[in-house]
């Protein structure tokens, strides 16, 4: 049996490093019908269906010639996505139009939120402390505890863990353009329609970055460890403020050359 490899050559600060892209690290979560699947914002269960009509059903376990099926979903909602500056203006902005680059230097962290009153909140102090490689340009968050129920939690009126604004602004200091979180958002559940977090990362609308992105509702399995990665961002070509979304980490490798 041949091990086969497909390295491409990651160049930063003048060192060479490599990754294998036949050893992807999917950072997603699947979508899944029914309640067997992340909810957040009180969205209904994610639906996929067969079309019907008078004469055809889109089902071969029923007599049709193809599987061909319905899906009613939220992207917010329902799993792992993709949201543009959009997602907060009053100026029609689609994830589609505002990411065209779908490859970053990545630095996988992990921190456990603090607890603030009736909060758990990842603040600004805990984000000054994080050693940041100064080429990293996306940052994936992973919160601990860590475990798989994220895969599938009920996150809807819980008030789960966010970012602090002052954290936020911090990060875009440190010119992190790409932000990836295994929340629901950013933002606290219930802050009145503020978004302080969403405000500060795309600087709208004073400095509208069109061009940054947040994805929330990651996964990171332990076995990731904290570091650098090349960051590989897929998303659908939705015209639409935010979209399903499959980031995949590549471990990178020191360059050794013959």
């Amino acid at each position: 049996m041949h091990n086969i490899q497909l390295n491409c050559m990651v160049t930063f600060n003048q060192k060479k490093f490599i990754a294998n892209l036949l050893e992807p690290i999917d950072i997603s979560a699947p979508l899944n019908a029914g309640s067997q699947n992340i909810h957040a914002w009180f969205v209904p269960d994610m639906v996929i269906k067969p079309v019907v009509n008078e004469t055809w059903i889109g089902d071969v376990n029923n007599g049709g010639s193809v599987n061909f099926r319905d899906i009613c979903f939220n992207p917010h909602g329902h799993g792992t996505h993709t949201e543009c500056v959009g997602h907060i203006s009053s100026e029609t902005y689609s994830i589609n139009q505002c990411l065209k680059q779908f490859f970053f230097l990545s630095q996988v962290v992990s921190i456990t939120p603090e607890a603030i009153g009736h909060d758990w909140v990842i603040t600004s102090e805990q984000v000054q402390k994080l050693a940041f490689n100064n080429a990293a340009q996306a940052l994936v968050i992973r919160t601990l505890p860590n475990t798989s129920e994220k895969l599938f939690k009920k996150y809807s009126g819980t008030n789960p863990a966010y970012i602090d604004a002052q954290a936020v602004s911090y990060l875009t200091g440190k010119g992190i353009k790409h932000l990836l979180v295994d929340l629901p958002s950013v933002d606290k559940e219930f802050d009145s329609g503020k978004l302080a977090a969403h405000h500060s990362f795309w600087e709208y609308p004073q400095n509208t970055q069109k061009h940054r992105t947040i994805t929330e509702l990651i996964y990171v399995p332990d076995s990731v460890l904290d570091g650098l990665y090349l960051l590989n961002l897929q998303i659908a070509s939705f015209e639409n403020d935010a979209t399903p979304s499959k980031p995949i980490l590549y471990k990178l490798f020191d360059y050794e050359a013959d």
